[in-house]
């Protein structure tokens, strides 16, 4: 039975210090189940890496999974909801409550997910977090209290099953994609115009107000978020070095913001800025808990796939504490949301599948699945060379 190496999350992750700890200390992969795996490979009827991604992506499953041939029985669909006060700044067309009506028509079959979830065959659970409350208005106040973003956190780590072969995150909330966006720029760099996209449909001039609420809320907290991380450096040996603006550069910009500069020229998002403050600060409740799943599944040894540009955001703090902090994630899909493909490149993610998507609620995540059951089918049913008593290469 694959057990945490934290006893009782709820107990253990009980302050920020608690947390990095837990996102630092973390398993990998199993090396020699990944070689038995590519001793199969060159045995099967096929010239060697004829199969392509699939190959790598069975090594990937069976590594985390700890087995020779991988399996995926248990498949878990996770989908975790939640409200954002930066709403209130406009930065969506639809009402907030929307959230809770998606959530009703999650539980009730009617969403693309549910769909998409019977397809894939596999379970489906939807997480409203802390019941729906609303973060604060992230422009004026810290996003999350540090209690409310633990509990958060905790939330998404007990979701996780321990018996699960393989882990499909994804989300729900109006408002979310200025989160992921303002979470993105202040983990590797940039202004809100780098990050900011239509999210539930908004038209040009929308984008661009949703940009100036993101730098608003950048500016507001850089402070706070570089002070934070004056006070972990201490433990930060092995984060994971991003190419990101320096906090000189940051304090070059403070005074200007005539021009949009590029992600790597902007105001926020230096290498200074802890990514724990940056999440508490400028995420969401969902956010925090997608970060906890992924933080369960890398401690139980679970392969995960991520959704879209929420998903990617949310669990990128992941990368920035620790290298290699996102290794048994695998992207299934480059979202048409603006930032996702800048973000999935800083994070060294190569997306599965790309096609369009922008709905978010775990929906690539699971179109994802049936190409990992046909690599693992093939490497599990194929016939070896001599079973087939075919001539290998010589």
């Amino acid at each position: 039975m694959k057990t945490s190496i934290l006893h009782d999350p709820k107990g253990s992750i009980d302050s920020l210090s608690a947390l990095r700890a837990a996102c630092t200390a973390l398993p990998g992969v199993d090396a020699a189940a990944q070689q038995q795996i590519a001793y199969r490979e060159a045995e099967l009827t096929k010239p060697a890496g004829s199969l392509g991604r699939l190959e790598e992506l069975t090594r990937w499953l069976g590594g985390w999974q700890k087995r020779a041939r991988p399996q995926l029985e248990q498949v878990q669909i996770l989908i975790f909801a939640g409200n954002h006060g930066v709403v209130r700044q406009g930065v969506s067309p639809w009402p907030q409550d929307v959230t809770a009506q998606m959530v009703q028509n999650f539980e009730t079959g009617g969403a693309a997910i549910n769909q998409l979830a019977r397809v894939a065959d596999a379970r489906l659970r939807v997480v409203p977090v802390l019941g729906l409350a609303s973060t604060a208005d992230f422009t004026t106040a810290p996003a999350m209290t540090e209690s409310a973003f633990l509990e958060a956190v905790r939330t998404g780590y007990d979701a996780v099953p321990r018996e699960c072969d393989l882990l499909c995150l994804g989300e729900m909330g109006i408002g979310n994609t200025t989160a992921a966006s303002a979470l993105a720029a202040g983990l590797f760099g940039g202004v809100g115009a780098d990050w900011a996209g239509r999210g539930t449909g908004l038209d040009a001039p929308g984008v661009a107000h949703k940009a100036r609420v993101i730098d608003a809320a950048l500016a507001f907290h850089k402070a706070e978020m570089a002070a934070a991380q004056d006070a972990s450096e201490a433990g930060s040996g092995n984060a994971k070095s991003f190419d990101t603006v320096t906090p000189a550069s940051v304090e070059q910009r403070a005074d200007s913001h005539d021009t949009a500069p590029d992600v790597e020229s902007g105001v926020a998002g230096v290498a200074g800025f802890d990514p724990l403050e940056v999440a508490r600060r400028l995420g969401g409740y969902e956010l925090a808990a997608l970060l906890g799943a992924a933080l369960a599944a890398r401690h139980y040894g679970i392969p995960v796939l991520l959704d879209g540009f929420v998903c990617t955001a949310a669990v990128a703090p992941l990368a920035r504490l620790a290298a290699g902090g996102l290794d048994h994630t695998r992207l299934s899909h480059c979202s048409a949301e603006a930032g996702h493909a800048r973000l999935a490149e800083k994070l060294d993610l190569v997306a599965l599948l790309d096609l369009g998507l922008r709905l978010g609620e775990a929906s690539g995540a699971a179109l994802a699945v049936p190409l990992l059951r046909a690599a693992v089918a093939c490497h599990n049913g194929m016939a070896t060379f001599a079973q087939a008593a075919v001539s290998s290469r010589t």
